[in-house]
């Protein structure tokens, strides 16, 4: 039994669909650890704040 060998369109097809996968998941992995970094900025500021009006 012989296995069909796989035509070029599929293994054009393949890579690039692995590609665009990687690549959407880069840009949606930047964009939520700047949300998260920006969040923990943001923390810092109201504690710093909190801290300041507290011991004054």
């Amino acid at each position: 039994m012989e296995l069909p060998v796989p035509t070029i369109a599929h293994v054009i097809y393949i890579p690039v669909v692995l590609l665009v996968g990687v690549v959407i998941g880069w840009i949606l992995g930047g964009r939520a650890a700047a949300d998260a970094m920006a969040m923990e900025l943001k923390r810092r500021e109201e504690r710093a704040r909190r801290k300041a009006a507290g011991g004054a």
